[in-house]
């Protein structure tokens, strides 16, 4: 297949970006689109331009990195795949693909098609985590019953990989399916019950700080999640949220 690129550049966060065409000759419908790129790539370097920055890492996805936006849809057509699991026998000889970063203020672009997800760590940061006991009277964790339900609620949770397409989805750019997912998976579960009503202020709070939207209940985040992160966690989040701020205010 021959493919047209209309691939954004910019230099950097400080300078103006632009779209750009390239045309990418005899692809190959069973490459991933970032198999793809790499072919663009190798033809850019060899006439010695600037290659197209893009993040990847694991290409298997799941580590979430490889995200952009692919004729106005997060990590291209499809559903349940990240853009490394994107192949490009869902598109045809002669189209014409539009390849953007994902737009949003808490989301600043570093290069190209990178932007800096710094935002999502600092949330994590600020109280994704649970206490363990390392007093050497320690119980095994597979020990302690926990209702298959809510096992497998915290686990859907905890396949979130952070990639960012609810964000960049979202008309508000909100980031409440990200930190709803994770808060549910320490939410359903008993380890994660010590620093629960601490864990959701903390978390709320910072992801208001770094500048993300409000949610109104849209659903494009659900519909565009890679590993379809329910928008019954937002909903659960709301619920820890209320609580501990009665608690608090006691």
């Amino acid at each position: 297949m021959n493919i047209t690129l209309k691939v954004w550049r910019q230099e950097g966060p400080n300078t103006p970006g632009k779209i750009q065409d390239y045309l990418v000759k005899e692809v190959s419908p069973d490459m991933s689109f970032l198999e793809m790129m790499d072919v663009l790539n190798e033809d850019l370097v060899e006439k010695g331009e600037d290659p197209i920055a893009f993040d990847h890492d694991c290409r298997e996805g799941i580590c979430g990195s490889c995200s952009m936006f692919i004729n106005g849809e997060a990590h291209g057509p499809g559903r349940g795949i990240t853009t490394c699991q994107l192949h490009m026998r869902s598109f045809k000889d002669g189209d014409t693909i539009y390849v953007e970063p994902w737009r949003a203020k808490a989301f600043p672009i570093i290069k190209d098609l990178i932007v800096d997800r710094g935002a999502f760590d600092r949330i994590i940061q600020s109280g994704g985590y649970i206490s363990a006991n390392t007093s050497g009277n320690t119980q095994d964790a597979n020990a302690i019953p926990i209702p298959k339900e809510d096992a497998d609620e915290a686990f859907y949770a905890a396949t979130c990989i952070g990639c960012g397409a609810c964000v960049a989805t979202c008309k508000n750019s909100s980031a409440m399916l990200f930190v709803s997912a994770k808060v549910s998976q320490f939410a359903l579960l008993p380890q994660g019950k010590v620093e629960a009503a601490e864990r959701v202020e903390n978390m709320v709070k910072q992801m208001d700080l770094e500048g993300f939207g409000n949610c109104t209940n849209t659903g494009a985040c659900e519909v565009e999640c890679p590993k379809g992160i329910s928008l019954e966690n937002i909903a659960r989040m709301n619920r820890e949220y209320m609580s501990a701020s009665l608690a608090s205010s006691k």
